[in-house]
């Protein structure tokens, strides 16, 4: 049969023929528990496992890794399957549908609305690195920042918003991603300014054919090009 023909197909495949992929990060007690229970209440998993075809009769899991555990554990023969196709989307956005993986949202492009329930989502969470960060205050510098132009996320460290570099830095790179653009050829925008290097700032400077940026620090740049 071919592949275009069983993708989104429910299928009762034979355990043997299913390879776990990544597996479960699952406690061994809920995978032994639950397929005692599976066991229990006749051997069926009414939650699909998400496979893809790797070969003539061979499949690999994607996603619902602790199903196909739970399968495994309860001696099922066969288990029912959701046949996806081999793509890096579809492994990605069946992983995040099935809890397996965060979703992340474009911090480029990000609406207010969508910044505050990032951030309030990992001040909420149990031993948050950001639990300090006051969230009216961050979700407001961060919206307000030239966000568009990010090549990456240490700017959000000179925003006085409670976000500093290391761990709290690395919960914001958990659920934020960037496309940044272009910077233009001629930026006046102190903000957009203060989130450049120096190396970057001086560049702009010699462009733009200003005297004795050599030994300009920082602020002075800045101020000649603002």
């Amino acid at each position: 049969m071919k592949i275009s023909n069983i993708i989104g197909s429910l299928m009762h495949l034979y355990l043997d023929e299913i390879e776990p992929g990544e597996g479960t990060d699952a406690p061994e007690f809920l995978i032994k528990a639950t397929a005692n229970i599976l066991k229990q209440k006749g051997g069926r998993n009414w939650l699909p496992v998400i496979v893809k075809e790797t070969g003539e009769d061979k499949y690999q899991v994607i996603s619902n890794s602790f199903v196909y555990a739970v399968a495994e554990e309860a001696g099922l023969e066969r288990v029912w399957c959701i046949i996806a196709d081999d793509s890096d989307d579809t492994t990605t956005l069946t992983k995040i549908l099935a809890g397996e993986d965060k979703p992340k949202i474009n911090l480029s492009t990000a609406s207010r609305d969508e910044i505050m329930a990032a951030l309030q989502y990992l001040i909420e969470q149990p031993n948050s690195e950001l639990k300090s960060v006051k969230l009216a205050v961050a979700t407001n510098r961060i919206d307000e920042a030239p966000r568009l132009y990010w090549k990456n996320f240490e700017p959000i460290t000179s925003l006085k918003c409670g976000i500093t570099k290391g761990k709290k830095l690395d919960a914001i790179k958990s659920v934020f991603y960037l496309t940044p653009q272009s910077m233009p050829d001629t930026i006046n925008d102190v903000t957009i300014l203060r989130t450049m290097t120096t190396v970057e700032l001086k560049a702009i400077a010699k462009k733009r054919g200003i005297a004795g940026i050599t030994k300009m620090k920082k602020d002075a740049l800045i101020e000649a090009l603002s």
